[in-house]
């Protein structure tokens, strides 16, 4: 069976802003792509009625997910209603289990939105139950036993919400997929129409190219780079387990500076 990368984010566009490229070269690499929006986009409009805009975005995100060649799970609620309730850790948790990924891409710990910091923390529980017996999915599934390494993703805007700059510890260079993230994104019609609106031609496609060559730039070697932090890897995967670098090779570069903070006092 080929791996499996399971991408998990809050709100539709969320994983085409700051995971696609790093997909996009996994399924090139020769990994299953699943894709999964905890909220359905319910409130990403000033125009729209709930039932409109969720239906517009769910068809976008069918798109999107189109366009990475990915496999992409049904959103399980409104837009700020994401908490770490047993409900939706059970809901994930069946996800988790039926995707079965050996690698995890995830939003930052840290975030300016509280919907992305509580998506971020519901799925890395989900990927820490996924072989408890005695904790039951809904839809119920068989827990599974595979390794999984969990990496995050970098902040919208490249910092947290106390405006510190997050630096990744890892460096995925997107240059050669640039255009198909950017296609990517643009599938979300209904929210580059609304900001096209409010903030002038092609900002939403501009502000996720300007992020990328940002951390292209402190990669040091890429011209577009998405950044990484790997997750502790108790209870989850071997402690020196990579499978981004191991998939990506060449495409990867580790901030050698950002490992060394890691060990200090140590």
């Amino acid at each position: 069976m080929k791996p499996a990368v399971l991408a998990i984010a809050a709100h539709p566009d969320d994983i085409e802003f700051m995971m696609a490229g790093t997909l996009i070269l996994l399924g090139e690499a020769g990994y299953d792509l699943h894709v999964m929006n905890i909220a359905n986009g319910s409130c990403g409009t000033a125009t729209d009625d709930r039932q409109t805009i969720i239906g517009k975005r769910w068809g976008e995100a069918q798109d999107a997910a189109r366009a990475l060649g990915a496999r992409i799970h049904p959103p399980l609620v409104d837009d700020l209603d994401i908490f770490y309730v047993r409900e939706q850790l059970q809901q994930l948790t069946a996800v988790v289990r039926e995707a079965a990924p050996s690698i995890l891409l995830l939003q930052s710990p840290e975030d300016y939105m509280e919907d992305h910091m509580n998506a971020c923390r519901l799925a890395v529980s989900a990927a820490f139950f996924r072989g408890m017996r005695n904790f039951p999915s809904v839809p119920e599934k068989a827990p599974t036993a595979q390794k999984v390494t969990l990496y995050h993703a970098q902040p919208y805007g490249l910092r947290d919400a106390l405006r510190r700059v997050v630096q990744p510890g890892l460096f995925v260079d997107i240059s050669s997929v640039l255009r198909q993230k950017r296609d990517a994104l643009a599938c979300h019609r209904s929210q580059k129409e609304w900001l096209d609106h409010s903030q002038g031609l092609d900002s939403y496609l501009i502000a996720m190219e300007e992020m990328a060559a940002e951390v292209g730039r402190w990669s040091g070697a890429f011209s577009h780079a998405e950044g990484w932090r790997r997750h502790s890897h108790l209870g989850f995967c071997g402690e020196d387990d990579n499978p981004l670098v191991e998939a990506l090779g060449p495409r990867t570069r580790v901030n050698e500076a950002y490992e060394a903070a890691l060990t200090q006092g140590s």
